[in-house]
């Protein structure tokens, strides 16, 4: 994945980076899509539905701290864990979601 380098300003005077697709994945409840975005200069990974109605998660911020590489794995971990699980990762209470993965 390449920096974005436009940027726009929006109402609140913070400059937003072009939102890029990471990656998708297909679960029970519907297509989702992870993006990554820079704002005001903070990296920020979200996960939203394919549609573009519903739900939106924050993932992970201020990835850029450890480059591109801690994002790739968090990318494909995420993903896998999505479409192992047949869940939205960010939305499963923490210790249900511990108890789930130790089974």
């Amino acid at each position: 994945m390449t920096t974005p380098t436009v940027t726009e300003l929006v109402r609140n005077g913070n400059q937003v980076g072009k939102r890029v697709e990471l990656a998708r994945y297909s679960i029970p409840a519907g297509e989702r899509v992870l993006h990554g975005q820079r704002i005001n200069g903070v990296v920020r990974v979200t996960d939203n539905p394919a549609g573009g109605r519903g739900r939106a998660y924050l993932v992970e911020r201020e990835l850029e701290q450890d480059g591109n590489a801690a994002l790739q794995a968090l990318v494909a971990d995420y993903v896998d864990q999505a479409e192992r699980h047949g869940v939205i990762p960010m939305q499963v209470p923490l210790g249900r979601y511990l108890a789930h993965i130790e089974d």
